[in-house]
């Protein structure tokens, strides 16, 4: 668990100068957080990731000399959290890669800081929108296949039906009102789902959900 009076270290990788300065300066305003490092490319940033081991890191997709999704798949093989910044086709291939969220740069400042927070906490950030219509639209581009329901096999019937409430975008609290139980028992049943599957986090497990479409049409 991240040691709740340490400051929250934030490394920044943007091949756009103006915005890093911006992030940079919204950052050093926080009491809690603190500006690690920047970095310009991918490159950059998996030498930089090694060398500060920030708490957050956040990302941009497309850069020069090596994208965002490459520099994360490297990072997170050393790495517990990694951030993403940005939103097309390639958000899906980041969370394949094990970013714990994606933003956009368009975000408000505060949904930013909270974001970052979220994240050293351990939890995933989904920008608000478009997520799943990202993972529907990637659904789509793949073969034609029906719902692989094999799949849930491992999982029991009730984090089978934690596993779909999850993955609908539903927050612990709606899914324990839903399913009669406390959060702490969802949060247990949750670890369990991710465990079994294989999965990072409820990120991860949206476009599990979506790839095998196991949420109908």
């Amino acid at each position: 668990m991240p040691d709740a009076g340490a400051r929250i270290t934030v490394a920044l990788v943007d091949d756009q100068h103006l915005f890093r300065a911006g992030i940079r300066m919204l950052i050093e305003s926080q009491d809690d957080m603190e500006l690690s490092g920047e970095a310009g490319d991918g490159e950059q940033a998996v030498a930089l990731a090694s060398e500060r081991r920030p708490d957050v890191m956040l990302m941009d997709l497309r850069m020069p000399v090596m994208d965002g999704v490459e520099a994360t798949r490297r990072i997170v093989q050393h790495a517990t959290t990694a951030g993403v910044d940005n939103r097309d086709q390639a958000v899906v291939q980041a969370v394949h890669a094990g970013a714990s969220g994606y933003l956009l740069k368009s975000a408000e400042p505060e949904f930013l800081l909270a974001a970052i927070r979220t994240v050293h906490s351990g939890y995933s950030v989904i920008a608000p929108g478009s997520i799943h219509s990202l993972f529907e639209h990637a659904a789509r581009n793949a073969p034609a296949a029906g719902p692989d329901l094999s799949v849930l096999d491992v999982l029991s019937v009730r984090e089978r039906d934690v596993f779909l409430l999850a993955a609908k975008g539903l927050s612990n609290g709606e899914m324990a009102e839903s399913l009669f139980v406390s959060e702490a028992t969802i949060k247990t049943h949750l670890r369990g789902v991710l465990e079994k599957l294989e999965l990072r986090n409820r990120l991860q497990l949206v476009a599990f959900a979506h790839e095998r479409r196991l949420l109908g049409s």
